[in-house]
């Protein structure tokens, strides 16, 4: 690795920790601004005062603000997210039970959104004005423009409540995914086909492309290899960032879909004032969006040729 590169992903790392810090401090903070008392919620109504302060002393939540957030700072070090105050069972148990649910939703949701707006996107560019490319234009426009608890309600009341096709409510089954992932991929379709259509079209104009025409290279070849290559760019820094909406969309269509994942238990959790629960739930959720979009700066520095050679150089 050269001398570049290494300062590359040195400088992507330590802004990466700085973000997940920041996170942990806001959520930290935001969470204890919140209204509602835990030990209240978790003792029986008319309970006396002494037994509401039993259970904040072992809670913690009567400790200082600052010894509590000292305490959570250690925990984060040691990968202790913290004991939840409804389970009473560490925080990162529950959140690995509740993780793969929602994390084969997003995979799910990123392979159908790619299989189907990387083709229309490449034909669309293919030609321009034509009727697939003003199709195209219309499902990006219509995608950004409706939010997706709507999609997902209708969705529900069209082919669930009333054909009876797919199941409401559960992951039990393949079928069980098919309208979640639709009401959750239909904005990253639209984006992502916006994306790769531009793109394409942008590619498909420059002078390496007219060269390859002139020597009689066909048309697909032309289109999968010399403008995809790089009209693939763009499209992995827009997916990058997409990552991030896609699984803070998944929680509403957890909600919407009653789907065991993280959603729900974010959702419990904010109910009962279950601080840790959200702390690890958000912390977890952050980590994997920086590491993504990590992942992708350090694809998009291998794929792009200037930036790689200003790397090793």
């Amino acid at each position: 690795m050269s001398p570049g590169a290494r300062r590359f992903l040195l400088r992507r790392a330590g802004q990466a920790a700085f973000v997940i810090f920041g996170v942990a401090c806001v959520t930290f903070l935001v969470l204890r601004l919140v209204p509602g008392d835990p030990a209240r919620l978790m003792v029986p109504p008319g309970s006396s005062e002494e037994t509401v302060q039993q259970i904040r002393e072992r809670l913690g939540t009567d400790d200082p603000l600052l010894s509590q957030f000292w305490s959570y700072l250690q925990g984060l070090v040691q990968g202790d997210l913290g004991q939840s105050f409804r389970h009473e069972r560490p925080v990162l148990e529950l959140v690995l039970e509740a993780i793969p649910a929602t994390l084969s939703l997003a995979v799910t949701t990123l392979l159908f959104a790619l299989l189907v707006a990387v083709p229309l996107g490449i034909a669309a560019a293919a030609r321009p004005g034509g009727l697939l490319d003003r199709f195209t234009l219309v499902v990006s426009m219509v995608g950004q423009s409706l939010p997706n608890f709507w999609i997902g309600v209708m969705l529900v009341l069209l082919f669930a409540v009333e054909r009876q096709w797919f199941p409401a409510i559960g992951n039990e089954g393949a079928k069980a995914y098919v309208l979640p992932t639709i009401t959750l991929s239909a904005v990253l379709i639209a984006a992502l086909l916006r994306t790769i259509r531009q793109s394409m079209m942008e590619a498909l104009h420059e002078d390496y492309v007219r060269t390859a025409r002139a020597k009689g290279v066909p048309q697909r070849r032309i289109l999968l290899v010399h403008a995809l290559k790089n009209a693939s760019l763009p499209l992995v820094t827009v997916l990058g960032l997409q990552i991030g909406f896609v699984f803070g969309a998944a929680f509403v269509v957890e909600l919407i879909f009653n789907w065991p994942g993280v959603g729900l238990l974010t959702l419990q959790a904010i109910e009962t004032r279950d601080f840790p629960v959200v702390q690890g739930v958000v912390m977890v959720v952050a980590t994997v969006f920086v590491l993504a979009n990590l992942l992708v700066d350090v694809a998009y520095a291998y794929l792009n040729p200037r930036v790689r050679l200003g790397l090793e150089g």
